[in-house]
């Protein structure tokens, strides 16, 4: 006779499980160039003034702005130019009454100028500049540290590392940021039928798709999957095996999980710790494991996931990414309003008795088709563009009702 599950256990009472396993998170300095994705650990102030020095914000010629309060159209005034600097040259003359320089975007502006004229507003005349608009006091110029002050808090903690982040850290000469450890994930897919993708396909054996796709997954979770061959369905096997991985943050299984006979994993945790979760009521992904092990590094997490596939992604999902994220220091995006749409169920609908069901969906303008097949056929995931929830009190959906659609993938 098969074991039984533990404790069949309300879903939301499973994420506060979750969502109460400590984290532990540590930092290391990596060079800006290696860091896109990456999460600062710490506050970054700016080292210097952003600009660091006063420069013209437009092409066009530095004057002293009261030499061009009269100037019109009809009566142009006349200053002599005294130098060229463009950006990244070293202004070398002070300006004075009656001259100009001219200046390129950007260009550091001489000692003297207080104002700006576009070249729009100037014609040229060999050495003579002819001015036809007057320029206001401050027109045109960017004052040293007017963007950022040295000192000023530039990125504070927790920021997430993207392509503009590296321009700002850019600005400031930065070479190495303290970033958070990405978290270690093992990786253990377990099955006597599953084969690597390089082994010849033989009658009643199936290549491993969840190493792949939960790898991906942890991942984009900010997360370092670590890799391992396929275990059988065997106690000492798959103990060796979780054993093996004493320096990781947290282990991941796919299969092995529910109440059969063949399924050894809740055997395995209950000899190297204690089953904290075994079993959930929803649809898919009801044999859901969760266990503490106990070893000379201190205690640490296996979160089991069901062997179908899709089972596999849904329960990681909605349950174990929320909890990757929180130990990778990323914010989590599920269900912000660019993930969510209301859309009409195509057809009716009876979901799963007593269990909060997800339901795969194909989305075709308005409406949300459901994919009617089980969670081991993986070419639903490969039609589904999101998912719906049905709360276990919900006994029919009608064809038109209103439904919620998530994304499968939103992390």
């Amino acid at each position: 006779m098969g074991q039984e599950f533990l404790n069949i256990m309300d879903p939301e009472d499973v994420k506060k499980i979750i969502d109460d396993i400590p984290t532990n998170k540590r930092v290391e300095k990596i060079l800006l160039g290696d860091s896109l994705n990456r999460v600062i650990a710490e506050d970054v102030r700016a080292t210097i003034n952003l600009p660091p020095f006063r420069r013209t914000s437009m092409d066009g010629y530095a004057v002293i702005a009261e030499d061009t309060f009269n100037a019109s159209e009809d009566y142009p005034v006349s200053l002599k130019l005294i130098e060229v600097i463009g950006a990244g040259d070293v202004p070398e003359k002070k300006l004075r009454s009656g001259f100009c320089t001219e200046v390129s975007t950007g260009a550091p502006l001489p000692s003297g100028t207080t104002g700006v004229v576009m070249v729009e507003f100037t014609e040229s005349n060999n050495a003579e500049i002819l001015i036809y608009e007057s320029a206001a006091i401050g027109q045109n110029i960017t004052k040293e540290g007017s963007d950022v002050k040295e000192g000023e808090l530039l990125l504070p903690r927790d920021t997430r590392i993207t392509p503009d982040k590296i321009g700002v850290l850019s600005a400031i000469g930065m070479k190495t940021v303290t970033v958070y450890q990405q978290p270690r994930v093992a990786i253990i897919s377990t099955g006597n039928e599953i084969i690597n993708p390089n082994d010849k396909l033989t009658y009643g054996k199936i290549y491993d798709i969840n190493s792949m796709t939960i790898s991906s997954a942890v991942k984009a979770c900010g997360c370092i999957p670590v890799h391992t061959d396929i275990v059988e369905d065997d106690y000492s096997a798959l103990k060796n095996k979780i054993n093996e991985f004493k320096y990781v943050d947290l282990i991941l299984t796919s299969g092995g999980t529910s109440a059969g006979t063949g399924d050894v994993l809740r055997e395995v945790l209950d000899d190297l710790g204690e089953v904290i979760v075994h079993g959930v009521a929803v649809k898919p992904g009801k044999p859901t494991i969760i266990g503490r092990l106990k070893n000379d590094e201190g205690l640490k997490y296996l979160f089991g996931l069901p062997g179908n596939p899709v089972a596999a992604l849904m329960v990681f999902r909605v349950f174990f990414a929320p909890f990757l994220m929180k130990m990778a220091s990323i914010s989590t995006l599920t269900h912000s309003n660019n993930n969510v749409q209301t859309l009409k169920l195509s057809r009716r609908y009876r979901p799963a008795r007593g269990r909060l069901h997800y339901v795969l969906v194909k989305i075709e303008g308005i409406n949300a088709i459901p994919i009617l097949k089980d969670s081991g056929a993986i070419s639903s995931l490969a039609e589904a563009d999101g998912f719906i929830k049905i709360p276990k009190n919900i006994e029919i959906l009608e064809k038109g009702d209103s439904v919620q659609v998530f994304q499968l993938v939103d992390f």
